[in-house]
C-alpha cells in the first residue's frame, strides 16, 4: 500500500462540494499516517489564498477552513500551482501559512514517487 498520497484539485470556490471534499480526503489520509501533498491547480489556488475559504463548506456540512487548518497544523504540504497563482494575481505572500507555490514538475515527481493519486 502506498504511503504517499497526492491529492490534486482544480476547483475552488466555484465548486464548494468538490473543493471541500479534496481537503477532507487530504485530512483523512493525514490522520491515517500517510505523507500527503495537496496540490492546487486552476481555480483551486483560491483555496490557499488568505481569507477566501472561511465560509466554504460542502453540502455534507464539512467546513473547508476547519479541514485546511488541520492540514496546516500537521505540516501537510499545500502546493499552489505557480502559473495558476500568477495569472490570478496571487503572490506567495497572499497564501495561507504552510502553503507555497509549486511547479508542474513537483506534481509529476510526487505523483510518480510510489504515491496514490486522487484528482478532483
Amino acid at each position: 500500500m502506498a504511503e504517499n498520497v497526492v491529492i490534486s484539485v482544480s476547483c475552488g470556490t466555484d465548486n464548494p462540494n468538490r473543493a471541500t471534499r479534496a481537503i477532507h480526503l487530504a485530512t483523512i489520509a493525514q490522520k491515517a499516517g500517510k505523507n500527503v501533498t495537496l496540490f492546487l491547480l486552476d481555480e483551486a489556488v483560491y483555496l490557499a489564498k488568505k481569507g477566501l475559504i472561511e465560509h466554504l463548506k460542502a453540502a455534507t456540512g464539512d467546513v473547508a477552513d476547519d479541514l485546511m487548518t488541520h492540514l496546516q497544523g500537521h505540516g501537510v504540504d499545500i502546493l499552489a500551482c505557480t502559473p495558476c497563482c500568477k495569472s490570478r494575481q496571487i503572490s506567495e505572500d497572499d497564501l495561507i501559512e504552510g502553503a507555497r507555490f509549486g511547479t508542474a514538475m513537483e506534481l509529476i515527481e510526487r505523483s510518480c514517487d510510489d504515491a496514490a493519486v486522487i484528482s478532483l
